[in-house]
């Protein structure tokens, strides 16, 4: 008696940085280049509806326009700039609302993709920002005093200054963009990849691992894809929040007297 031998279901495989690579949608247009512009076209569409009409008593959506405005306004550009901050509220109230946009793309169905989680993305955000405070500096204090306040640390002997000199230059003048895009692009890869790593593994062993164990265990795997995108949402909220609030403080900086 001949018997038929079942073949073994195939490993799981676990997602990684190919995961991130996204084919082009249509020409050399990809994923992440569509949810630019959507984020830019929600946030236009969201403010203008916002001041359409303004009136003494809000409404909702003048509310909720006048309360995102305030807590840059207040809390980050206020604080972080001092007096000269009323300029920059604009940008940064943008520039908030543009990184948190396209974080939350990661949560959102059908879209299911942080922009940032593509390092380019965030690099080039980066580097518009390291431009802007420079060009701030360099206007406030001409070229001499910006380069003098970033990298010339005063009432220190000046055989420190040897030091210290050549490590404030890499620190002020060439690290700051990369730290700044790193933890924007670090936690927006992480976050999608644990997301990813939980709904793939719970579909995995519910519908293509042979062990009956693994079938009853796929609830949970499911149920921590839940909880952390609840957590996913709290980060892309904070990171959105700590990136600007370093770009105001940057910029604040640049416009301080001394060091």
């Amino acid at each position: 008696m001949t018997t038929t031998a079942t073949a073994p279901a195939p490993g799981f495989e676990s997602p990684g940085v190919a995961d991130f690579q996204l084919p082009p949608v249509f020409g050399p247009v990809t994923k992440p280049v569509l949810e630019l512009v959507l984020a830019a076209i929600l946030i236009v569409v969201f403010f203008r509806l916002a001041v359409r009409k303004p009136a003494l008593v809000p409404g909702k959506m003048q509310f909720l326009g006048e309360s995102f405005h305030g807590i840059v306004r207040n809390s980050i550009a206020r604080d972080m700039i001092g007096p000269k901050f009323l300029g920059y509220v604009p940008f940064l109230t943008a520039l908030f609302a543009f990184i948190l946009v396209n974080n939350l793309f990661g949560i959102v169905p059908f879209i299911q993709f942080p922009t940032f989680s593509h390092p380019g993305v965030p690099y080039a955000l980066a580097g518009l920002v390291w431009i802007i405070y420079t060009v701030v500096g360099v206007r406030h204090h001409g070229f001499g005093g910006y380069m003098r306040i970033s990298t010339w640390p005063p009432d220190v002997p000046w055989w420190v200054r040897i030091v210290l000199t050549p490590i404030e230059f890499l620190s002020n003048i060439i690290l700051r963009p990369v730290t700044l895009s790193l933890r924007l692009f670090g936690n927006m890869f992480a976050g999608h990849l644990l997301l990813l790593l939980f709904t793939l593994g719970g579909e995995y062993m519910l519908f293509t691992a042979g062990d009956w164990q693994l079938k009853v265990l796929s609830p949970f795997a499911f149920l921590m894809a839940i909880v952390f995108t609840f957590f996913e949402a709290f980060v892309q909220v904070i990171q959105a929040y700590i990136f600007v609030m370093l770009t105001a403080s940057y910029i604040g900086t640049v416009l301080a007297d001394d060091h």
